[in-house]
Formats: C-alpha cells, structure tokens, sequence
C-alpha cells in the first residue's frame, strides 16, 4: 500500500507541543495521549521486527504501529480481522441500512456527556428498530443487526449518528418461521422517526432526575430544571432525521457496507490532500449538492480540534449488536435464522462455524508468499539498522 503525500502524523507533528500549549483551555490526557501514539505509529519509538519471506526468503524490518483506535494508520488491518470474523455470521438474504441522527440542538450537550449521551443514542435507535419491527402492522419479527457511532460529518464537524445493518427480515413471534421484508422497503421512516425522538428524550429526562448530566460553560443553565425542560420542548418541534435505504443485495454487498462503516475514524490519510503555510487541506463529499467532491482548508490548529472532538470515551463500545445477534442470544437463534432461510428458500445455508484465523498477512514483494516475523526489535537495535522502505506496511 503506498504512503499517502500527507498524513495525520505529518500535521501534528507540524503543529508540534505549540498546539498543545496555545490549547490548555480544553485540551485533556487524552487528546495528548492520541497526538503521541499517531506521531509514534510506525517509527523507530515503538519498536519493530524483521520479517522474512517463506517463499524466496527475502527478509525486510517493519516498525510496529500504536494501535490506537483513532490512529488512521491502524484501522485497516483491525476492519479486515473483523470482517473475516463477522463473514461467518452473515445471513444469506437482503440487508438493510439505517442510519439515526441526533438534533443539532443536542450536539453541545454531548461533547459535554459523551459516554452518557453516545449511549443512549445507541439504546433508543436499537430499542425503536426492535420496537417497530416487532409490531405486526409492519414487519412482525424479531430483526438482528449491528450499530456503528460515527460523530462527524464531511467537514470533520460534530454530527453524532449511528449506522445499523439489519438483515431485511427476522424471526416470526414464535421461532417457527422467517418472515422477509418487501423487496423495495423495510420499516416507515417516519415511524422510527417519532419513536426514535420519545424514547431518547425519554431517557435524557430520566438521565437528568438522576442527575447524570453534566453542564459547564454557556449549557450552565440548563441545570435548572425548567431550562432544562424549555430545552427539551424544542426538541418536539420538528421529525427527527432517520434514513433507510432501500433493501439491498446478500451477504456479498452486506461485507462491502460491513467494510465502509465499522472501523472509521473522524478522517482517513487518504482525504488528506496538502499541509502548507499552516493550512491543512482535505477532500469531503457535500450531500447538499449531489455528493459532489471538494477541497476544504482549515488552519492546523483548527483542524486538529475537530479531529479531536472524536475522541471516545475510554472504554466506550462503538460496535454494538442487538436483536437475535445479540451476545446473549446469537449461539442460538443465529443457527436458528440459517435453518430457517433453508427451509423457505429451498437453498442451501450453512450454519455459522468457528472463526477462521486472520490472513491479513504481509505479503512479499518480490513473490507475493507470505512474510514471517523472524526477529522482534528494540528502538536500540533499530537505531543501528537501516529504516525500512518507505511504501511498506507493517502487520
């Protein structure tokens, strides 16, 4: 994979400890500590190994990456482990994608409750889904599906929104049967709508009485409660924003949106266009008029506090699954749906197996075998070595 011209770690370096410090009014542990694993991923700092062919035995030295979850360098082996775990998982029928947004109204709110509020996103997108798809005015079955929260738009703003895969179809009340969705639609948008918006404003009432939530700053107010109950009536003034997109092909086309939308961060090297005279430029997508492709620049400092506006939580979950996907329930009703899609489509469905091991493996570039770490380096040891070529990429 070849390097990208500019990358994350090129513009914080150039921001350099001034940003830092020209940032101590919100500035945190964590932001400094994301800054330092992004700038330190792939280098010397973190060690590396010498990898060697099995094939013509051509031996090569990699540096190690950070692992960081909001590194861009390090999402895309961590999407392929996962999408070879979840292949065995993917239900031979059409899949669905849905995506809830929360009111802008809200936004501030939440950089403010992170952990509470991207929770309860979750919790009332899947409990409304759950809801709506169990009632037999519309689809009457029990649906599985994943969650994915993604907090920005195209610009690198806040938007906070949760991505859901749903298989087009679920289990009938009783476990008998499988009960498919209309080929060119799923559940009423505006269903889910109304029902998204009362069970989440619902649950930041509940959250306040327990007194959960948090404000500073220009939200101080909002402590009081009839500020806080005032705030909430505007929230009723106008449908919130679900988006569901047409059914869509079988398991084939599900991995392809399993791929764009699990293991994102806020912005990818590959949008990154220059880094000059203390403006960052990037490529976004503006939805506004017909996807069409442009080039934004943003000075460094300012661009960096978007970036690390989405930061999660320490320990916060961001792929969640739910209905007959479930922890709890998968190891049963999974097998459960495959038998079933047999049995009504008269093709053969094979249960889940155990998942196959990774093969997200180096390959060499001379004959394409696999590469085999051989040797385990230290920053020492490196130091004395030469670095490794500059369009490899470490495992």
């Amino acid at each position: 994979m070849s390097r990208s011209s500019v990358e994350m770690a090129d513009i914080v370096r150039y921001a350099g400890q001034g940003f830092v410090e020209r940032s101590r009014r919100w500035i945190n542990g964590q932001h400094e500590k994301v800054l330092t694993a992004i700038t330190r991923c792939r280098t010397a700092a973190l060690g590396g190994h010498r990898d060697q062919c099995s094939g013509c035995g051509h031996t090569a030295i990699s540096y190690n990456s950070c692992r960081n979850r909001h590194c861009p360098r390090c999402q895309g082996n961590a999407r392929i482990r996962w999408l070879q775990q979840r292949e065995r998982e993917l239900l031979p029928t059409r899949y669905v994608h849905a995506v809830f947004t929360m009111p802008r109204e809200l936004a501030p709110l939440a950089l403010q409750n992170k952990r509470l509020i991207y929770g309860l996103l979750f919790r009332a997108s899947a409990a409304t889904l759950l809801e709506v798809a169990r009632d037999p005015r519309h689809l009457g079955a029990e649906i599985g599906f994943f969650s994915v929260l993604h907090t920005w738009d195209q610009r690198l703003q806040h938007h906070p929104h949760v991505h859901c895969v749903i298989a087009a179809g679920g289990l009938a009340p009783d476990h008998a049967g499988w009960v498919s969705s209309q080929r060119s639609f799923f559940l009423p948008v505006k269903v889910l709508g109304r029902v998204f918006r009362g069970k989440f404003v619902a649950g930041l009432k509940a959250a306040f009485q327990e007194g959960k939530l948090e404000f500073h700053g220009q939200l101080a107010s909002l402590a009081q409660p009839r500020s806080f109950a005032a705030r909430l009536r505007i929230l009723f003034r106008h449908d919130w924003v679900v988006y569901s997109k047409r059914p869509f092909g079988g398991p084939e086309h599900a991995l392809r949106y399993l791929g764009a939308y699990t293991h994102r961060v806020g912005i990818s090297n590959s949008r990154l266009v220059a880094l000059s005279d203390g403006q960052v430029s990037f490529r976004w997508r503006d939805s506004a008029h017909n996807n069409r492709k442009r080039v934004m620049s943003l000075p460094v400092d300012e661009f960096l506090r978007r970036f690390l506006l989405h930061l999660l939580p320490r320990g916060f979950v961001r792929i969640r699954n739910f209905g007959f996907l479930a922890n709890r329930q998968r190891a049963t009703l999974l097998p459960l749906c495959f038998s079933l899609l047999e049995r009504s489509s008269g093709l053969p469905a094979h249960a889940p197996q155990e998942p196959a091991r990774s093969t997200a493996l180096p390959k060499c570039p001379h004959c394409g075998a696999i590469m085999h770490v051989v040797e385990r380096l230290t920053l020492a040891q490196l130091m004395v070595r030469p670095p490794p070529l500059p369009r490899r990429q470490a495992a």
